[in-house]
């Protein structure tokens, strides 16, 4: 763990999920559907380690304290895909001011800022100030809590767990989640970054049971919808996704509906991020009794 006191508040950089946890949990638990990624994230890497796992030596989790002592914001760079951008909860508008000056102090280069707004705006234009470059958009995200469940009208077919001899077709599909949303976003593919499950995480989830198709009246895969364990008593869903062929028949629709409806039934919260450049998901998701939280962008420097 490393410290810096900046402008009154305490920032301290754990190289280890569980210590961050400690000290972070309660300031985490008492908004577990805004900390979703966090503590997902969090969670996951604790989950490794005991498999042996090990976090790659550039990784943090951040824990921002006022002069109280009290937590007032938190955050990580975990992510496995270059430049590897922090990723941000809310926090108080100084801290992420604090926050660029501490990474600036640190030496640590920061071409990329994920989370919540306006923390991630603010770190990222203060960063620039310090370093040089100009922020730019690449995508403005929004989280959504699932309120009532309306049931959507139903089609043809049911929802059944995939399994490990899913794999390959699994991977194929979450490979094309990504490309597909930025077209279906308006945006050229590969513009966005995701920090997709990797082939372990797919497997774990695979036994896990929370990868689930939509299958149609001839039993034959049609739609890919998953799940991350709950964490704090939340579960969030994602990825959900949809071959063209497929699309407009309602299957994502009924897919997200049951999921959401088993999540609820294990006792736990749902919710799940969108596009806000991407209205038919946004409309989706409405319907079904999604309803937003906090709004969150992705960030780039280009210098």
């Amino acid at each position: 763990m490393s410290t810096l006191s900046i402008a009154g508040l305490r920032l301290q950089f754990f190289a280890d999920p569980g210590e961050f946890l400690s000290a972070a949990g309660d300031y985490l638990a008492a908004d577990p559907v805004v900390s979703t990624v966090v503590t997902t994230v969090a969670h996951r890497a604790l989950s490794e380690r005991a498999e042996g796992i090990s976090q790659p030596d550039r990784n943090w989790w951040l824990v921002v304290s006022d002069d109280s002592g009290a937590v007032v914001g938190a955050g990580m760079r975990t992510a496995p895909y270059a430049p590897y951008p922090p990723f941000l909860l809310p926090m108080p508008d100084e801290a992420a001011v604090a926050l660029a000056h501490a990474l600036h102090e640190r030496g640590e280069e920061v071409l990329a800022i994920n989370g919540a707004l306006p923390a991630v705006e603010l770190s990222a234009t203060e960063l620039t100030r310090l370093g040089g470059g100009q922020v730019q958009v690449i995508q403005h995200t929004r989280l959504h809590e699932l309120g009532e469940l309306a049931w959507p009208p139903p089609v043809p077919g049911r929802l059944v767990a995939a399994t490990q001899d899913d794999l390959g077709l699994v991977t194929e599909w979450v490979a094309a989640f990504v490309g597909d949303a930025d077209e279906q976003a308006g945006r050229p593919r590969g513009t966005s970054e995701h920090e997709l499950p990797d082939r372990a995480e797919l497997l774990r989830r695979l036994q896990a049971g929370r990868l689930w198709f939509w299958v149609d009246e001839a039993g034959e895969p049609v739609h890919l919808t998953g799940a991350n364990p709950p964490s704090f008593g939340v579960a969030r869903v994602g990825p959900v996704y949809t071959p063209p062929a497929q699309r407009g028949r309602g299957w994502a629709s009924n897919a997200v509906a049951e999921v959401s409806r088993r999540i609820q039934a294990e006792g736990a919260r749902v919710c799940l991020f969108t596009d806000q450049a991407n209205p038919t998901s946004n409309k989706i998701y409405a319907a079904l009794g999604y309803r937003p939280v906090v709004d969150m962008a992705n960030l780039v420097i280009v210098r």
